[in-house]
């Protein structure tokens, strides 16, 4: 049985195909106002498993994954046990039992076996950060032996089908910046390793919310914007010497963007990132959405939102990433001092980025595609499903008619991932239908345009709305 789309458009060519994907039953469906694209890839995400699986789990979490239109995910490492390849000796530690009972004795294993040990076939595929410090204490850095043997390009041979499957791509301490006193160790692991370095550019001992006239108003203490441009300029300095490639996250301030922008120009190997609530939301969110909207880096003022835009207009922003960040609504209701930071953002980051984007004139919906999608698979190093290229190798000379891409023929299709979106969908934002366990959300109630209608993963439907 299959589903048939009539007359979809591929995102980079404007060519009007028909697409037919195995499915459960027997469809035809109009896909004249859709569009097929390279699916969604994420560097950036939080599914709290193990030790906080209360707030997202695996399985929650690949499943917001898959309904937003992504196909790939990187998880940073901010589990509990950390992710940093020690061994765990002991059950007392939160998080640790659940590695020990499911067999494993570090979190790597766990993570990499996920599906074998849970007995689930988790619908979108994903690769592990790495911490740079032990226990992402920042007090001394990873040790390599823990860990080099999960890195692709080393004893390939002796790998298991998990570990080449999920491997670890990159290295962070996610959350907070990688301290003075182990910058050059983490680096030099980077080399080691053949990875890059994704940077949480900010550290700030005191302070909730952005420093200005909403944290006066609110009584709450306030981040300064240098907070971010200290470490951007200390790590552009580190790259300068090194050549490590760094990769700086969520960078939401005009003065980073400023300093991120001289750097390249410099023809430095940095790359940067931002996300959907840096482009669509100032501090003065703070004032209606409360502690949904507290972040880290905090919400900034109007002018580093327009410089936000601005960035990602003229090419500064690599890519947007979601820093999806699950939290109970009652953890979230503690008071700006208490709160966690962070948000839930795969299942409405496309439709809020294209709401503010594309509808707002800044870029293209090729652009957007981009960036949420081929930019994010540069830099975790997959390659994009080419659909042109899959085209051209089923293509019968004929002539007549719209071209098929028949994903029953593919011989190859492991590497397939795709996504089905209806660019000009308006549609309101309702966590209640959220797939994520987590409803931590400033855009419930938005309305926003463009929405992933569904995900395809090798010749199958990871989800669907069609």
């Amino acid at each position: 049985m299959t589903l048939t789309l009539h007359d979809i458009k591929v995102w980079n060519t404007g060519e009007v195909i028909d697409l037919v994907v195995p499915s459960d039953t027997d469809a035809s469906v109009d896909a004249s106002a859709m569009t097929i694209a390279p699916g969604f890839e994420d560097p950036h995400v939080h599914f709290r498993d193990p030790g906080q699986t209360y707030k997202e789990s695996m399985i929650s979490g690949c499943a917001a994954a898959a309904s937003g239109g992504y196909t790939n995910v990187l998880i940073m490492p901010n589990t509990l046990p950390a992710l940093d390849g020690q061994t765990v000796s002991g059950p007392e530690a939160t998080g640790a039992k659940e590695v020990l009972d499911a067999g494993f004795d570090n979190v790597i294993d766990f993570l990499q076996q996920y599906d074998t040990a849970h007995d689930v076939q988790l619908p979108v595929r994903y690769d592990l950060c790495v911490c740079a410090s032990k226990d992402r204490a920042g007090h001394e850095a990873s040790d390599v032996a823990d860990w080099l043997k999960y890195v692709p390009g080393f004893e390939d041979d002796a790998k298991t089908p998990a570990m080449l499957t999920h491997p670890i791509t990159a290295i962070s301490d996610d959350g907070s910046a990688v301290t003075p006193e182990i910058l050059d160790q983490v680096l030099e692991n980077v080399k080691a390793s053949d990875l890059y370095l994704i940077e949480h550019c900010e550290h700030h001992d005191t302070g909730a919310v952005n420093e200005g006239p909403v944290s006066r108003e609110l009584g709450v203490p306030g981040i300064p914007e240098d907070t971010e441009l200290n470490i951007v300029a200390r790590d552009i300095e580190k790259v300068r010497e090194t050549g490590v490639h760094v990769h700086f996250q969520h960078v939401s301030t005009a003065i980073s963007f400023e300093a991120i922008r001289a750097a390249k120009a410099e023809g430095l190997p940095i790359t940067c990132e931002t996300a959907p609530h840096y482009i669509a939301l100032s501090d003065e969110a703070l004032l209606k959405y409360g502690t949904l909207a507290k972040m880290n880096p905090p919400l900034r003022s109007e002018a580093d939102r327009k410089a936000t835009i601005e960035a990602i207009a003229d090419g500064t922003v690599d890519l947007l990433a979601t820093d999806h960040a699950p939290h109970t609504l009652d953890e979230k209701r503690l008071g700006f001092l208490e709160a966690p930071n962070g948000i839930i953002g795969l299942e409405c980051a496309y439709g809020v980025c294209h709401k503010v984007l594309v509808d707002g004139g800044f870029i293209s919906d090729k652009r957007l595609i981009e960036l949420m999608s081929t930019e994010p698979m540069k830099l975790m190093g997959h390659a994009p499903t080419d659909i042109t290229a899959l085209l051209d190798a089923q293509q019968d000379g004929t002539g007549e008619g719209n071209r098929v891409l028949d994903l029953r023929t593919i011989g190859d299709a492991e590497e397939i991932g795709l996504a089905v979106l209806d660019t000009a969908k308006s549609w309101t934002v309702d966590p209640e239908r959220f797939h994520s366990t987590a409803r931590n959300t400033p855009f419930g109630g938005w309305r926003v345009s463009g929405l992933p209608l569904a995900t395809i993963i090798g010749r199958s439907l990871a989800f669907s709305r069609l």
